[in-house]
Parts: C-alpha cells; structure tokens; sequence
C-alpha cells in the first residue's frame, strides 16, 4: 500500500506547493507554473508504478495542476489570461521537446555517462510527443471554454467545485482520448488499449477531485497581477 499512501502525499504536496507559488508571486506565478507542469509530466510520465493493483505512469498528478491553474486563471482574471498560459506550457512542451531531440544528436564523448541516461528519458517516441502536444493543446483549451460556459450558467462562489470539476473532467476525458489513441492504438491489442484509456483517466478523475479545495483557497488569495 505505500504507493497509494505516498500517492496521496505526492498529490497534495503538487497542489500546496503550487498555492505557495501562487501566493508568493501572483498571476506570473501561476504562468511559470504552467511551463514547469508541463515539463515536469512529460519527465515523470517515463516511470511505470504498480498503484490500486493497476500499472499505471507518473505526471497525472503534476499534468493536473496544469488544469487547476488555468482554472484559477480563468476564475480570477479572465478567459483570455486562462489561454495565454495554455499556450505557454504547449510553448515551453514543444521547446523541450525540439531542444532535448537536438542534444541527443550530439556524439558523446568516450568519458560520457549520460547519453544513455538522457536517450532513456528522452528518446521517446515521435508519435507519443506528438500525442502528448496535441493532446495537452486540445484538452486545455477544451477545460478553458468550458469553464467558461459553465461560470455562466452557475456563477456564484459556492458554485465554483461544479465549474472546476466539469471542467477539469470533461478535459481530461478529452486528452485521455487524444493521447492514447494517438499514442497507443494500433500499437496494443485493442482490449489493452481500453484498459490503459481507463487506468489512465481514473487516476486524473480522482486528482480533479481532489484539487476541488485547493482551488476554493486560491480563490480567497489576492488577485495580484
């Protein structure tokens, strides 16, 4: 049971951490968090653990701040500052992506250690980050619209846990499909694939939960610019 245990931790630790970012330096911190997210999930997303009896990937839970700071955005200082920092994190993804396949390039020296640890972390698959950038690029600005919508249609503070997790949720389906079909289908057996599309997005329907009051605290934060 240590990873569920260390899990919860792990989950809670992402989102305070994120709050004292928040805290600390406003707006612009919420836009350096969502580059730091994006990095820091694609990183993490190489290392497979056994969780709930389920083999499942790290960065669910760093990918899932993501989606609770475009939400705050969202909720304090508008739609339009939610989909600028939607555009950072793609940004700051796709920089990463392009930089670290260019590194690898480079011949090692005979003294090298590294290559093989960098190449291990990544080398990965053109059509896993291909996956990974269409899917984060539809799936948050998906969450952004949506939020949207639904402030309209339930505005008040006490509302604000239905606009979050509609959002978040319904977002979430939506990457969870765009990155294992792109990703994975055709590459695994179908019922495998299925089981790996439901592993994937249980584990991001309980983070969204379990952001819920993370969110209502930031709210009560200053909106500093």
């Amino acid at each position: 049971m240590f990873n569920e245990w260390f899990g919860l931790v792990f989950v809670i630790v992402n989102f305070i951490l994120l709050l004292v970012c928040y805290r600390l330096f406003g707006k612009t911190g919420l836009f350096v968090w969502i580059g730091f997210s994006t990095v820091l999930a694609n990183l993490q997303v190489v290392k497979t653990i056994e969780i709930f009896g389920l083999t499942a990937t790290l960065g669910n839970a760093m990918y899932g701040s993501a989606f609770l700071v475009t939400d705050i955005l969202n909720e304090k200082y508008g739609k339009d500052d939610a989909k600028k920092a939607v555009w950072l994190g793609f940004f700051t993804l796709l920089t990463m992506t392009i930089i670290m396949q260019m590194v690898l390039l480079f011949k090692p020296h005979e003294i090298d250690f590294a290559q093989e640890h960098l190449s291990a972390i990544f080398g990965i698959l053109p059509r896993i980050a291909l996956g990974s950038l269409v899917a984060y690029l539809v799936s948050q600005f998906a969450d952004v619209y949506i939020f949207s919508y639904l402030r309209n249609k339930f505005p008040t503070d006490g509302q604000f846990w239905i606009r979050n997790n509609g959002s978040t949720m319904l977002s979430q389906l939506l990457d969870t499909i765009v990155f294992t079909s792109i990703a994975f289908l055709g590459v695994y057996p179908f019922n495998e694939w299925v089981q790996i599309f439901i592993t994937t997005y249980l584990l991001k329907f309980i983070i969204a939960l379990l952001d819920t009051p993370f969110g209502y605290i930031a709210k009560r934060f200053p909106a500093k610019p």
